[in-house]
């Protein structure tokens, strides 16, 4: 399945893969007819694996939060959060590959309280630098065991960030909301009390892993 925010992208480079092959018939030379073919061929391959957009089954368990995001944990570190948490927590970073799934869901069930979007640089995604500096959309939730929060990045190649969630709106874990186009990463916040149960190197999946347990709940 093709996530509908690929829609536009997709059907223009289909277009424009067309229009390479139709050319590829007209040309005499076999070599330039096999590159024109083999051209169209890794753009539309490589888009339609960029905007593929699979299934998930959340665990849908108000005691845990999930990855907004599939890629690979950069850290797991305590901060102090200077916005909507407003204290210790602990941050989990996961980046996304041009070749990961992009697709970004909701890591609790709950409300947004919280949105709040700053232009900024397009530094490398897993550098520190990236989460205060780069292009970002920052979401405040809270669910039924408190608030969380969570940034989407833009990386070094990213340059659009799409995001449907709305203050007052409520949203199901592993519910979709947004993507960031063509590499990038999501930074998660939870607030004292929750255990992180990832840690670096792990891969996650959008809507399936879990990143934190409430603190005296089983994992």
């Amino acid at each position: 399945m093709i996530t509908k925010y690929g829609y536009t992208i997709v059907g223009i480079v289909s277009a424009f893969a067309a229009i390479l092959v139709a050319v590829g018939f007209l040309l005499q030379s076999m070599p330039w007819r096999v590159a024109l073919f083999g051209v169209a061929g890794l753009m539309l391959i490589f888009t339609l694996n960029f905007f593929r957009d699979p299934n998930r089954t959340s665990p849908n368990r108000d005691d845990a939060i999930v990855a907004p995001a599939d890629g690979r944990v950069l850290f797991t570190k305590p901060v102090v959060a200077d916005r909507y948490l407003q204290g210790e927590a602990t941050q989990i970073s996961i980046f996304m590959s041009p070749l990961d799934v992009h697709v970004n869901r909701a890591p609790v069930t709950g409300e947004v309280e919280f949105l709040e979007y700053h232009e900024g640089k397009f530094h490398k995604a897993f550098e520190d630098k990236a989460a205060e500096e780069n292009e970002r959309m920052e979401i405040g939730m809270r669910g039924p065991e408190g608030k969380v929060f969570f940034t989407q990045v833009a990386g070094a190649v990213a340059r659009r960030i799409v995001n449907e969630m709305r203050v007052g709106k409520t949203y199901r874990q592993g519910e979709r909301f947004g993507m960031i186009r063509f590499g990038s990463r999501v930074d998660v916040l939870a607030p004292a009390g929750w255990k992180p149960v990832v840690g670096e190197g792990d891969r996650t999946t959008a809507g399936e892993t879990i990143l934190f347990i409430k603190e005296g709940k089983a994992e």
